[in-house]
């Protein structure tokens, strides 16, 4: 097995995933089988009960993992299937350790950092590097390792001992060290510092590692004497210094590498050169340039929660930017906080309530995402009836599908009391409930989460169509609270059609309005599995009848072309 380590310096959020992802991309390009993980040194088991505006999303996988949103590029950059052991967390090893432990396995020793946690982690990292994650049998050959945090950090010290034993445990031609770090430009002379980066080297030297390559990350190219002295300075040959500059969109990123030989590089390195082809990647150079040179777009009223972070709706923006690019338009989203939408706003920001309302009438189609708790929900339900009434587009997916039977059922069937227990346990007419798959009183990794299928039942609904008149959809979930099942027949009566059921026939999981062009709600997550070049159907759905082009899209393909 061979390990491309990916270490972050100098600060936080310098685009260490994306890095790790394109290295992982430019790696299969050679012909390579390519695995992920990623460390996140946090005491957290997962990231499944933190707030989206602390750490982004929560990512889903199929086997129901929760995990760090970086999984969610590295499966969309590399095209894999990860699992929740991709992720590990410090709170996963010490747990781990802890229940050995407490079974008596370390046989009365003192159970220490080291050598115990830092065996735990290497153990876990070669167990999980052998896992095939391309759908093909064999292990991979090389696997990226994301190291979350920044080099010093205290949280983060067992992880860079255990990965120092285990450079040397598999050999210098098993290893490879890609450093990550800021280049910073100060004052109006614009000169390029590489102070901060010298330092950071430093620092991981000091902790056993020795980078290979450094990634400099830079607004502007680096200059050639700027590569002189990091190289003089880390000890890093100066070909193997990389820049990583902002560029256009992010699908750039693995032609920036490829263009400054990363690639041979880092196979030089692992000694592969032997084995590698050279990289391909016109698929990836074709898709950058032509997202460059979009010039028509599509408005995208998104009404959330979270909008203060836009990480917090990650895998929805990349399911929209897929969907949009397939139809050669830019996206286009317009940011609404629910709560602006709502009566109450009205009165106390008025001005935010009006932008707000403006934004959702000037949009092309509606798109409500998932979320948890009761704020927003009354700008969401305004919201799920603004595209009701007046035709426009509209996608719930999870809270935004319950949100859009509360909405109907209030405003069609007259229940005006309708609800979901989850917001009032106590309401008269309970059209959203709990549905046991999971605990009241723990939060972690209770939910209905994962893969799970999703049965038609009708070949000519909108949501079959756009699935290319599949029988069923495998697709991933995370959720507590589901359509009540004793209302179904009720709420189809009045037009609200669930065309997608679970295997039971119990569990709602697609609906759609029949008398509108495009209102569909998803209990699933479908933004989780979209992929550059491979988008949503249900995403796609909302683009092409946001731009009226639905009709002949189902056509064409009904039609075999």
């Amino acid at each position: 097995m061979k390990y491309v380590l990916v270490t972050g310096g100098v600060v936080s959020g310098l685009g260490k995933g994306v890095t790790a992802s394109s290295i992982g991309v430019v790696l299969k390009a050679c012909g390579l089988r390519i695995t992920s993980i990623k460390i996140d040194p946090y005491l957290n088991m997962d990231a499944g009960t933190m707030s989206p505006f602390e750490h982004g999303e929560v990512f889903v996988l199929d086997d129901g993992g929760e995990v760090d949103l970086d999984l969610g590029n590295y499966e969309r950059f590399v095209d894999v299937t990860l699992t929740r052991d991709n992720n590990i967390t410090t709170g996963k090893i010490y747990q781990s350790v802890l229940e050995k432990e407490r079974r008596g396995d370390y046989l009365g020793k003192t159970v220490q950092v080291v050598p115990h946690i830092t065996d735990a982690i290497k153990n876990w990292i070669e167990s999980v590097s052998a896992i095939p994650v391309d759908g093909k049998e064999g292990p991979p050959d090389a696997c990226v390792i994301e190291l979350g945090g920044t080099v010093g950090d205290i949280e983060s010290m067992p992880f860079i001992e255990a990965l120092r034993q285990l450079s040397f445990s598999v050999g210098p031609d098993n290893f490879c060290l890609i450093h990550v770090s800021l280049i910073p430009v100060l004052g109006v002379v614009g000169e390029q510092k590489t102070k901060p980066t010298q330092h950071s080297v430093r620092e991981l030297r000091a902790l056993g590692l020795t980078p290979h390559l450094l990634a400099c990350r830079s607004a502007q190219p680096l200059l050639d004497s700027t590569k002189e002295k990091l190289s003089q300075f880390c000890h890093v040959p100066a070909g193997n210094i990389l820049n990583i500059h902002d560029v256009p969109n992010i699908w750039h990123v693995p032609q920036l590498l490829q263009s400054q030989n990363a690639h041979n590089a880092i196979l030089k390195q692992l000694n592969c050169l032997r084995i590698a082809t050279p990289p391909h990647l016109q698929e990836w150079m074709k898709r950058a340039e032509t997202y460059d040179n979009l010039t028509n777009s599509v408005r995208i009223a998104m009404v959330g929660k979270y909008i203060g972070l836009t990480d917090s709706y990650l895998s929805v923006v990349k399911a929209l930017l897929h969907a949009c690019i397939s139809c050669s338009l830019k996206p286009s989203v317009d940011w609404i906080a629910a709560s602006d939408l709502e009566d109450e706003s009205a009165k106390l920001t008025p001005e935010a309530h009006a932008a707000a309302w403006e934004t959702l009438k000037n949009a092309a189609c509606v798109l409500v995402p998932g979320g948890f708790g009761d704020r927003g929900v009354q700008g969401m339900i305004l919201a799920a009836k603004y595209a009701r009434k007046n035709h426009i587009p509209y996608l719930g997916i999870c809270l935004g599908m319950q949100i859009s039977v509360i909405e109907f059922a209030r405003s069609v069937l007259g229940l005006s009391k309708a609800n979901s227990t989850e917001f009032d346990d106590s309401t008269p007419d309970p059209v959203v409930i709990f549905m046991p798959e999971g605990s009241r009183t723990h939060m972690g990794n209770t939910m209905r989460l994962g893969s799970r299928r999703t049965f038609f039942q009708t070949p000519d609904c909108v949501s079959s169509q756009l699935y290319h008149n599949s029988e069923y959809v495998d697709e991933r979930h995370r959720h507590r609270y589901e359509v009540n099942p004793d209302v179904v027949d009720k709420l189809e009566g009045a037009g609200l059609k669930f065309v997608g059921k679970d295997e039971s026939g119990k569990r709602m999981e697609i609906l759609e309005l029949s008398s509108h062009p495009f209102y569909v709600g998803a209990q699933f997550h479908p933004e989780f599995k979209s992929r550059p070049g491979r988008p949503s159907a249900l995403f796609l759905g909302l683009v092409l009848a946001a731009t009226g082009q639905l009709e002949a899209y189902i056509n064409n393909h009904q039609n075999g072309s």
